[in-house]
This record gives structure tokens, C-alpha cells and sequence, in this order.
């Protein structure tokens, strides 16, 4: 039986990996269509959207259907809930990344956002696509140190929304309220990709040390 339960484990931790994987990609290739109104690229993550979504419920299932075979408890069971948790946030950052493609499809054949909030973006980007792969090696190789360390990426990407909405927000913004809107909206779309990374972080400690990130000493 205990065989068996490591079998099933290390099912969900390859399925785990695959999503990481595959929402780094698809912000990727949003943020590539973003900044240079790629319509092909901004397709793309938006036709592939639902092979994270199908990854996710083969997760569910196959978590529902290890608690059902091998009744865990205390610790295993803590290993089958936080990869529940941690797939339910991986989803969110696929739908993120879809939204940020729809906005640069919306816009398209302009680029979604004028030249003075580009690199606001490419840093954005850049900070979220480190912490997708940092997640993606997280899974495959758990280490709460390292997992407690997205918390202070975030950090970065907060400060780059700062500088977001204070370009936006100057006297002198000659785009007017749609660009701005579609702007603040995409600085939440990468703010919010890189809060769900940081709560995988999370979750991995709560895996490996059994405590709540919040009561770490």
C-alpha cells in the first residue's frame, strides 16, 4: 500500500510540474504579445488555456481517488491537500496569463501598451517569470528556504505597479482613460500571477515543516 500511495504522490508531482511549466510559458508568450502586438503568440496561449485547466482536474482526480484508496492521514494527507491548494493556484496563473493574451488580442494591431510603460512590463514580466520557474524546480525538488524566498519577488512586482499607476496617474499622460485602464488592469493581471506563485511558496513550506508560513520562527 505504501508503494502504491508513493506512486500516486509522485503522479501528482509530475502533473504539478507539467502546469508550472506550462503557466511560465503561456505569460511568456502573453507578455511577448503584449509588447509586440504578436497576434500569433497571444492565440496561442489563448488555444491553450484549457490543457492547464484539464491538467488540474486530472490533479483533483487523482487526488480524490487517493484519499479514497488509501485513507491518508497526518502528514500524507497534508502532502494530498497542499497539492490541491498548490494546483488550484497554478490554474489561477494560467487564467492570468490568458488575460493579459486577450488584452494584447483586444488591442491588436497596436501594441497593447505605448513605449513609456514597456519596460514597467518587461520587469513585471521578467519578476514573475523567474518566480514561475523557480516554482517549476520548487515541485520538483522542495526546499522551504528557497520557497520562502517568492515572498520577497513579490515584493519587486509591487514596486513595479507603483511605478505603474504613478506614469499613469502624471498630468502629462497623453493616452487617456482606456489605456489607462487596460494598463491598470494588466499590472493586477501580473501583480496577481505573482501573489498565486508566492502562495504555492507557501504551501511547499507548509509541506515540508508542517507549520503555517505565518508561524515560522
Amino acid at each position: 500500500m505504501r508503494e502504491e500511495f508513493q506512486s500516486d504522490l509522485n503522479e501528482v508531482s509530475r502533473l504539478l510540474v507539467t502546469m508550472a511549466e506550462s503557466v511560465r510559458e503561456a505569460m511568456r508568450k502573453s507578455t511577448t504579445a503584449l509588447l509586440t502586438a504578436d497576434l500569433k503568440a497571444a492565440q496561442s496561449v489563448i488555444d491553450r488555456d484549457n490543457e492547464v485547466d484539464e491538467i488540474y482536474s486530472q490533479v483533483e482526480a487523482k487526488v480524490a481517488d487517493t484519499i479514497a484508496r488509501q485513507a491518508p492521514v497526518a502528514s500524507d494527507l497534508r502532502m494530498v491537500i497542499t497539492a490541491l491548494h498548490i494546483s488550484a493556484d497554478l490554474e489561477r496563473m494560467g487564467d492570468l496569463a490568458e488575460h493579459v493574451a486577450k488584452t494584447a488580442k483586444r488591442r491588436h494591431p497596436s501594441p497593447a501598451v505605448p513605449a513609456e510603460l514597456r519596460p514597467v512590463f518587461k520587469g513585471m514580466a521578467e519578476v514573475a517569470d523567474h518566480m514561475a520557474e523557480s516554482i517549476a524546480g520548487l515541485l520538483a525538488k522542495p526546499d522551504a528556504e528557497l520557497a520562502a524566498k517568492l515572498e520577497h519577488e513579490d515584493d519587486a512586482i509591487d514596486d513595479l505597479e507603483r511605478q505603474l499607476f504613478k506614469i499613469m496617474l502624471d498630468d502629462d499622460w497623453p493616452y487617456g482613460a482606456e489605456t489607462a485602464i487596460d494598463g491598470a488592469l494588466l499590472g493586477r493581471f501580473y501583480e496577481r500571477y505573482a501573489d498565486h506563485a508566492v502562495n504555492v511558496g507557501e504551501q511547499l513550506v507548509y509541506l515540508i515543516t508542517g507549520e503555517p508560513v505565518g508561524d515560522q520562527g
